[in-house]
């Protein structure tokens, strides 16, 4: 009787567990639909799913696949970047079964991180591919340039045991240390004293190698100048380009030790992404040195092509094949720049890049656009790469949610659908666990932070969201809409949240307030005049404040009238009253307890310009104390946001207020009414 007993408990406990399993197994499913688009099936396939098993969420292709092929034999595995699911196709459906009934609700061990995978049938895998990425013109990369023993010889050949060499000018800057040889690179004018040479010539080591260069072709004449770069795990170099005026064309750089992701970015926009191996030598002639900046994004972790019997043997640079890509852990990486120190002016064939050609006078500060295509290409330029450089470092000063947003996410039913449009590093996904919150955002190293912390994010443009009409029961825009330029884009960027609310959702909107003293207070801002905390603005720290005010007005055109009479967007001084509705605001990258903060794809991020002016999206040479970064801003006058909000057909304005320095408004959608 008693084993009888036991045993039911037993069934009871398993009966449970599999209802639990169920459950999630159909909640991931949901939400792959939702988000992703992917449709899964109950009938078994050849094919699955794998949520929670993907690169997005620190799954390696070698840890996945080893779990995989222990339930039958795999015929592909695709694994899409920055993706948190993975599809694997086995080839029988027994196989296929076998992964489904051992393999659900399974943890998967990820290095110091698990996983919990929820596998689905699919009848369908995508096959679509990502182009191959040409390299930029002038750049040769030739892997095994060194040999094994060769590599060893020339990393003992430099000694780090001290602190400061006057020999080598060795420094311990904040993303790496650095030794230089023949002549000193000078960090604080991104050139070299020419009459000044070091002490110490190239290491002896170095020779074979050189030489070896030489006659290969890589190189005219041999180097007179190295710079030799220690990075550990997580370290990097931000974007640049080797100063024109202090070096030849040809610039040589080993890579010893770990692999690594070098990205080169053109002005345009272009980016490629150049994985270097170790003892790999990577050559940087004509467009690719003089025009192309390169750099290094500071991370535990990289997307390197994977080397498994599961697909075949990508190229060094292709890293755009979704099923080539792995997750590789950073070790320390040591690099030997090489360098021929220049002694007449460069006479390149890219004169806007290039310190020794063009006018001298400093570029004019960018006006507010007058067009579409300039509004899109002032906001790419002044808020999009900006916040992807400065990513880090922002989200390690936005760690407190506005009082005033909880008690609005708070208030919502349980169940609730809410969309946080701008979510930045996802500080207010988590503030109402009884909700369903979804966020997005235009950078994606800040939708990255969010998938770090396991919140729901994707990579989004604020003007087209991908979630379907009417599916939100609220939306949130925190900081969002001051940055757009012009008025029509900031009535597309309300109608947009409206159009995601069902009927009767609410949408909160937050923008910042040319008003930053408000019934004769000031705001924390204007008080953190003297702050030793520094200029950066320190929103979190915003407490609530402010009576409603809901003055409505009509159109778009009154907006439009305020701005500035030459057009011209002036630099704002931090901590004090703003003086225009439309300005720069500088952003000062800062270390914050001892660690470097990430500074990663600015293509204007350049160490040859020594042109630089108060108004270029980077204002500072690329290892100074702290760089500086403007970002677009549009202050909002009292009043404006609810005129604005006022031409949105199917709304109206529940009430609005004055919050430490931001204007307020909370919609509402009528009920009934469907915005397309």
């Amino acid at each position: 009787m008693d084993e009888n007993v036991e045993n039911k408990s037993k069934a009871d406990r398993r009966s449970k567990i599999d209802k639990k399993l169920l459950r999630k197994q159909i909640k991931s499913s949901h939400i792959l639909l939702k988000h992703e688009g992917i449709s899964t099936t109950s009938q078994p396939s050849k094919s699955l799913v794998v949520a929670n098993g993907g690169l997005g969420n620190g799954v390696s292709r070698e840890e996945l696949s080893a779990v995989l092929t222990e339930m039958g034999e795999v015929e592909t595995l695709l694994m899409p970047p920055h993706k948190p699911y993975a599809f694997v196709t086995y080839r029988s459906k027994e196989d296929s079964r076998k992964a489904h009934i051992n393999l659900n609700g399974q943890k998967l061990q990820c290095g110091e991180n698990s996983v919990t995978m929820y596998l689905s049938y699919v009848d369908s895998v995508p096959c679509e591919q990502q182009a191959s990425v040409t390299l930029p013109a002038g750049l040769v990369l030739v892997e095994d340039f060194v040999s094994a023993e060769e590599e060893a010889l020339l990393l003992a050949a430099i000694d780090w045991s001290s602190t400061h060499d006057d020999v080598t000018a060795q420094k311990a800057l904040k993303h790496r240390r650095v030794k230089h040889y023949g002549f000193e690179f000078r960090y604080d004018n991104n050139n070299v004293d020419k009459d000044k040479p070091l002490a110490a010539d190239l290491p002896v080591e170095c020779l074979p190698v050189l030489e070896r260069c030489l006659q290969k072709g890589h190189i005219k004449s041999m180097p007179d100048q190295l710079t030799v770069n220690q990075y550990e795990s997580g370290q990097g170099i931000p974007p640049h380009v080797d100063t024109h005026s202090a070096f030849e064309d040809t610039i040589l750089s080993l890579s010893l030790g770990a692999k690594t992701i070098m990205e080169f970015r053109h002005p345009d926009g272009r980016v490629v992404n150049v994985f270097l191996p170790g003892r790999s030598l990577l050559v940087m002639q004509g467009e690719s040195r003089y025009l192309w900046t390169h750099g290094i994004t500071p991370r535990k972790f990289d997307m390197v092509p994977a080397f498994d019997p599961l697909c075949a043997a990508p190229t060094t640079c292709d890293l755009g094949a979704l099923n080539q890509l792995t997750l590789s852990k950073r070790g320390t990486r040591t690099s030997f720049t090489f360098r021929k120190i220049r002694h007449e002016p460069c006479c390149c064939a890219f004169p806007s890049a290039c310190d020794s050609q063009g006018d001298p006078s400093p570029p004019p500060p960018p006006s507010l656009p007058r067009c579409r295509g300039d509004a899109a290409c002032l906001e790419e330029e002044y808020v999009h790469r900006v916040y992807n450089a400065i990513a880090s470092h922002f989200s390690s000063t936005r760690h407190s949610p506005w009082p005033r947003v909880c008690h609005f996410l708070s208030s919502l039913s349980p169940g609730s659908m809410v969309a946080d449009v701008g979510c930045g590093n996802g500080k207010y996904l988590a503030v109402n666990p009884e909700v369903i919150s979804v966020g997005c955002d235009r950078s994606s190293t800040l939708v990255q932070i969010c998938a770090d912390r396991g919140f729901q994010a994707l990579v989004s443009d604020a003007l087209c969201v991908p979630l379907r009409t009417a599916t939100c029961d609220a939306c949130i825009s925190i900081a969002v809409i001051h940055h757009f330029s012009t008025p029509e884009r900031r009535l597309a960027a309300v109608k947009e949240l409206v159009r995601l609310l069902k009927p009767g959702g609410r949408a909160l909107i937050y923008v910042w307030a040319f008003e930053q003293e408000y019934n004769r207070q000031k705001s924390k801002y204007l008080k953190d005049h003297n702050s030793s905390a520094g200029d950066n603005i320190s929103e979190e720290r915003h407490q609530p404040y402010g009576s409603p005010s809901t003055h409505v007005e009509n159109n778009v055109e009154d907006c439009r009238n305020k701005r500035p009479a030459d057009d011209k967007l002036s630099v704002h001084t931090n901590r004090t009253a703003f003086n225009s509705q439309d300005l720069l605001v500088p952003w000062h990258l800062k270390e914050v307890k001892g660690k470097c903060k990430k500074v990663s794809k600015d293509p204007c991020l350049n160490s040859s310009d020594s042109k630089k002016s108060p108004h270029s999206i980077l204002d500072s040479n690329h290892e100074s104390e702290h760089p500086v970064f403007h970002r677009y801003y549009h202050v909002f006058q009292q009043g404006e946001l609810e005129r604005l909000c006022a031409l949105v057909e199917g709304v109206k304005v529940l009430s609005s207020y004055h919050d430490q320095g931001n204007w307020c408004v909370i919609l509402e959608k009528h009920s009934g009414k469907q915005n397309s």
